[in-house]
């Protein structure tokens, strides 16, 4: 049987220097496996409750066994401690915290022994090469990387990138995509994570970027940084659209995108499987990028709402299909790419609505300030929509309309206020006989008109309130006077006690 005195000194050097080649990691990371592994065999031959180290002398390749005890005052483990009396003996200069080591023979290296050696550097050899792929790839997410198919299991594909393995999921592929074992593919690195089976790195062609990437690599000015990749939207396998912006005003940046004949961009279309780019100019002004974004159909109007970061768009009668899009595909698109909410309607839809929002103000306001149809109609066209903007707006302003002077604002604004007096004393009338609860009365975001009409509808409670969902709370209070978004937070505000009646006895169970 081999002992570790028979192994060729130089032999074992050479070995490391020849397994750190072929799986590409350091040379003593293999030495500190090889250590380890004659440890684990010298511990199981002399005891496991020793402290037994194995040494490979970096330039020689000599090997020992060396077992080590620690100076110790009290001791507490006879096995791997010894005391300061018996230590200084030894070595008169020794302290506690100090270790002795003896020399211990050589040990055989049996059937088993040896298994178990090349389990253990077997194993250290795997966890350096997963270190070794880990900080390789780790710091490469947003690459582009070529890899060959390796297996395709139900759907998710394991690449071979020559040093490592990548993974494209289902759900990162592009639709009707057929991947097969051994074919080349390329794919964006979009996340690398360490796992306790080795560095996950986790690839995708169906990601915005990668389309980005690719035209990074098909456009040279993209890659000088003279044109700038600003948004990018996809519907993977379908159809996509880009925004981008030169910053030298002699280039074009669409002309550029796109190339000789069409060269560059079909060079993108044809790795994304025909997927059809629009190439889309960006523009600092949001609404003339919303324009851009939705070609090629026209607009006729942009009307924005900042703070619901919101946009309504009107468009041709005739340009209406082609605005949204089939399945709603162009204006899901524009809106992933300029980061709005876009709402398409028709030129006819837009009047329509128009006029009706004119002529129910307009009866509004005949009906409360009790005046004619043209001062109504001059109150709705300077953008007055409730009499409350007419009550607390300043006298100056409205009489600024034209028509008006001092005299007939102050008198609007006295009309005004005193509806509102005799409207809100007539719904506090009606809310004492609906008994609804103090908390509802008070809750954030409710008008007492909002309360009165929850009262009416038999919503008298607070978990009456957290029992409705967004679009029956509109219903009931007037969809015209409360959003989508309000209506979630009033709801979301109201079921705070039910999370505080659940957190309460968790925590009496903890005292």
């Amino acid at each position: 049987m081999a002992t570790t005195a028979d192994i060729p000194r130089l032999e074992m050097l050479q070995v490391a220097d020849m397994v750190a080649r072929e799986k590409g990691i350091e040379r003593e990371e293999v030495l500190e496996a090889m250590e380890q592994a004659i440890q684990k065999s010298g511990r199981a031959k002399y005891g496991l409750e020793h402290d037994i180290r194995a040494e490979i002398d970096r330039k020689t390749g000599e090997i020992k066994l060396l077992r080590y005890m620690q100076v110790a005052d009290p001791i507490e483990n006879e096995n791997i401690q010894v005391s300061v009396v018996e230590a200084q003996r030894r070595n008169p200069e020794a302290q506690v915290g100090d270790f002795l080591t003896d020399e211990l023979p050589p040990i055989d290296f049996g059937r088993v022994a040896a298994q178990t050696a090349k389990q253990v550097i077997t194993q250290r050899m795997r966890e350096s090469e997963r270190k070794r792929q880990y900080e390789e790839f780790k710091d490469r997410i947003g690459e582009i990387v070529s890899g060959v198919v390796k297996r395709v299991d139900y759907g998710n594909i394991t690449v071979d990138l020559q040093r490592a393995e990548g993974v494209i999921r289902r759900d990162e592929t592009i639709p009707r995509e057929s991947l097969r074992v051994n074919d080349r593919v390329r794919a964006y690195i979009f996340d690398v994570r360490e796992e306790p089976r080795g560095p996950q790195i986790f690839l995708s062609r169906s990601h915005p970027q990668f389309m980005a990437k690719l035209f990074t690599q098909e456009v040279p000015e993209i890659y000088d940084n003279i044109i700038e990749i600003k948004a990018v939207a996809r519907d993977p396998g379908s159809r996509a659209k880009i925004a981008v912006l030169s910053h030298d005003s002699s280039i074009d940046p669409i002309g550029a995108c796109v190339g000789m004949r069409g060269s560059r961009v079909q060079a993108v279309v044809q790795e994304l499987q025909g997927e059809k780019v629009d190439i889309i100019p960006w523009s600092n002004d949001t609404a003339n990028f919303i324009v851009n974004a939705l070609a090629p159909a026209e607009v006729s109007k942009v009307l924005m709402d900042e703070e619901k970061n919101k946009t309504e768009v009107v468009v041709p009668d005739d340009q209406l299909s082609l605005a949204i899009g089939r399945r709603g595909q162009n204006v899901k698109l524009a809106s992933q790419l300029t980061g709005w909410e876009i709402d398409i309607m028709t030129e006819t839809e837009e009047s329509e609505r128009r006029q009706k929002d004119t002529r129910e103000r307009t009866e509004l306001f005949k009906a409360t300030l009790d005046v004619d149809d043209v001062i109504a109609h001059l109150l709705v066209a300077e953008g007055y929509a409730t009499v409350e903007d007419i009550s607390d707006s300043a006298v100056e302003d409205l009489a600024g309309v034209e028509g008006f002077d001092e005299e007939i604002a102050t008198e609007l604004q006295r009309r005004g206020r005193e509806y509102l007096e005799k409207r809100d004393a007539e719904l506090a009338e009606r809310l004492a006989s609906l008994g609804v609860a103090e908390d509802v009365v008070n809750a954030e975001g409710l008008t007492l008109a909002m309360v009165v009409a929850l009262g009416e509808a038999g919503v008298k409670t607070l978990d009456d309130l957290a029992d409705l969902a967004s679009d029956e709370l509109r219903e009931i209070v007037g969809e015209s006077t409360i959003d989508n978004d309000a209506a979630n937070a009033i709801i979301m505000k109201a079921r705070e006690h039910w999370f505080a009646d659940e957190a309460a006895p968790a925590d009496e169970a903890k005292v």
